[in-house]
């Protein structure tokens, strides 16, 4: 039987971006499922009572330090030489998490995310800016307009809460958090334990 990966997403997580590439990679290998569940980090972090690394860590002495040291390890070993902090971060990810649920009830969200994560984490797409994300969402080849209007329905912002409630329900309290077959892993550090997970019979 195939297995089924999920990644836990939200476009302002840098560690949806470094987790994505090296995932992708090993789902293919291996020949598993691949899906996205969009879900809204803010939203999730209120329901948890989590924070970002940065806020929550701010008082531990060198605990941030080693933090972007591994990330910069991650970084390295993985070859994702072209990631760039984006000059919004933190931004308010609402309206691509939204555009990107509506396009994942068509069947597309795994390409939508694909398409826009080098536009956020490589080319500093000012995802505040309205225009800007519908002009990369069209180059990215999706239609625009019909995600920014759906991203404006009740159907579709009940939609991602409900996602971001279930996930929570879960067991998830941050990103990246991957199930296999409903098994959780949280970190991107855990893709050896993945891979293990996906080669069990």
């Amino acid at each position: 039987m195939t297995k089924r990966v999920e990644l836990v997403f939200d476009f302002v997580s840098p560690n949806a971006y470094l987790v994505w590439w090296p995932l992708r990679d090993l789902v293919r290998r291996t020949g598993a499922e691949f899906d996205v569940i969009p879900v809204f980090l803010g939203g999730m972090h209120r329901i948890t009572g989590n924070a970002p690394p940065m806020i929550r860590d701010a008082e531990v002495k060198g605990k941030n330090e080693y933090a972007m040291l591994e990330m910069q390890r991650f970084i390295a070993r993985h070859n994702l030489d072209k990631y760039r902090m984006n000059s919004k971060f933190p931004f308010n990810s609402i309206l691509l998490q939204r555009m990107l649920y509506a396009a994942d009830q068509d069947g597309r969200g795994v390409q939508f995310a694909e398409a826009m994560l080098p536009a956020v984490w490589e080319q500093d797409l000012d995802v505040t800016d309205a225009e800007a994300v519908a002009a990369a969402v069209s180059a990215a080849g999706f239609d625009a307009r019909d995600l920014l209007e759906r991203a404006q329905t009740d159907e579709v912002k009940q939609g991602l809460i409900e996602n971001t409630q279930k996930t929570v329900e879960r067991g998830a309290f941050g990103i990246p958090t991957i199930f296999v077959d409903g098994e959780m892993f949280f970190g991107k550090e855990r893709l050896d334990q993945i891979e293990d997970e996906l080669g069990k019979r």
